[in-house]
């Protein structure tokens, strides 16, 4: 069982404190807008040092536990709206690990210590139009002329990719595409920053949910960059991205458990106050065994998250529990906003309620960082169920 410390309880209130005080007030405003101010909100988050918990403190980062991002993402996650807890996540555990692990001092200097201050914004970018789950299979180019890298190419989905200050791009280096594990050599991760010229971004996407975060589309035409900006080692950056894969999913889960939570407190409060033939709803029996089940069904995900947690500070490959957990997250996640919409009723069903956006929103757990069948596919792989 995990332990919590008196610091990891502080930690919590918090996080719970700024999310109710800077970010559920203007859920709203930022659904409406199709975005979050993050260069407004990242200061204020790296004030409390929340950018960069497990990060090195030479850098700006805190070199706190696991744990503490544990905390982070389920506080995040329960205030919602939950665009705002992936656009934050995408800055601590999805643009910036590999650059904390991999990346050069200089690299670090330039494009991390920003990051974890506030100052700059930054964006993961690896999904492309035609390749997003095979990852292998991507075709953005950088080929090398002297000391730069020339790069082309298009990336989609990508989150903050409006307001990026800096991308963290994988890109084709050398080879061919060729799909599955076989093709990874020859990726590299690369710093873009926004104001090369021939990057541009293309659109802003218009999303079903998650609408308080920005999603881009982006287009490298002869976009010049030096070669020392590839972080780690030239070729090497799709098994970097697996890597950083990991903490994006665990981030996820952790998120998702947050959201969860609330949702089921939130729907449960609605029932003991809506009567329908002279009692409340929640005397029904079936509604009352339903959000017993699924409240039993997330404490198992919760603490399934906080063995993952435990089995990443000891040092262990996390690969599975990430795995599991991210599928079994956006699984639940979207059993979870059904039933809370349906428990509703005909109001739940209407925007000015909060069971519209939540039901909105869940998919994305099931499609970003990787579909459930991607996960379905490692985890076949991982357990030797394939031919």
């Amino acid at each position: 069982m995990v332990t919590f410390t008196a610091e990891h309880v502080a930690l919590r209130k918090l996080v719970r404190e700024f999310s109710e005080k800077e970010i559920g007030p203007y859920a709203d405003e930022w659904e409406a807008n199709g975005s979050f101010p993050a260069h407004e909100l990242f200061p204020k988050l790296a004030e409390l040092g929340l950018l960069g918990l497990e990060y090195d403190p030479a850098y700006g980062g805190q070199g706190a536990d696991h744990l503490c991002t544990v905390i982070l993402h389920e506080e995040l996650g329960r205030v919602g709206p939950a665009g705002v807890a992936l656009g934050i996540g995408i800055q601590t555990d999805m643009a910036t690990p590999s650059l904390h692990r991999y990346g050069s001092e200089e690299l670090k200097q330039r494009y991390l210590v920003p990051a974890l201050n506030g100052e700059a914004v930054c964006a993961v970018a690896v999904t492309e139009p035609d390749s997003g789950s095979d990852v292998a299979a991507l075709t953005t180019r950088a080929v090398r002329d002297g000391d730069d890298w020339v790069i082309n190419g298009s990336k989609a989905y990508i989150t903050n990719g409006t307001q990026a200050d800096w991308i963290c791009l994988l890109a084709r280096t050398s080879g061919k595409p060729a799909g599955g594990a076989g093709g990874g050599v020859g990726l590299s991760q690369i710093i873009v920053p926004a104001d090369t010229p021939g990057f541009q971004v293309s659109r802003k996407l218009d999303k079903l949910g998650m609408r308080s975060s920005d999603t881009a589309e982006l287009t490298f035409t002869d976009a010049r960059v030096p070669v020392a900006n590839t972080i780690g080692e030239i070729d090497l950056g799709f098994y970097q991205q697996m890597s950083q894969f990991q903490n994006e999913r665990l981030a996820l889960s952790y998120a998702a458990v947050g959201g969860m939570e609330t949702a089921l407190t939130r729907t449960a409060d609605y029932l003991k106050t809506r009567k329908v033939f002279d009692k409340p709803l929640i005397g029904n029996q079936h509604l009352a065994f339903t959000l017993a089940e699924l409240s039993a069904r997330l404490d198992v995900l919760r603490h399934y998250n906080y063995a993952a947690a435990e089995a990443y500070i000891r040092g262990e490959d996390v690969n599975r529990f990430a795995t599991v957990g991210k599928l079994e997250a956006g699984r639940l996640a979207r059993e979870i906003a059904a039933t809370c919409l349906q428990f509703h009723g005909a109001i739940g069903y209407m925007e000015e309620m909060w069971t519209a956006r939540y039901f909105r929103d869940s998919p994305v757990w099931s499609i970003g960082g990787g579909a459930d069948e991607v996960m379905l596919y490692v985890l076949s792989r991982l357990d030797g169920y394939h031919a």
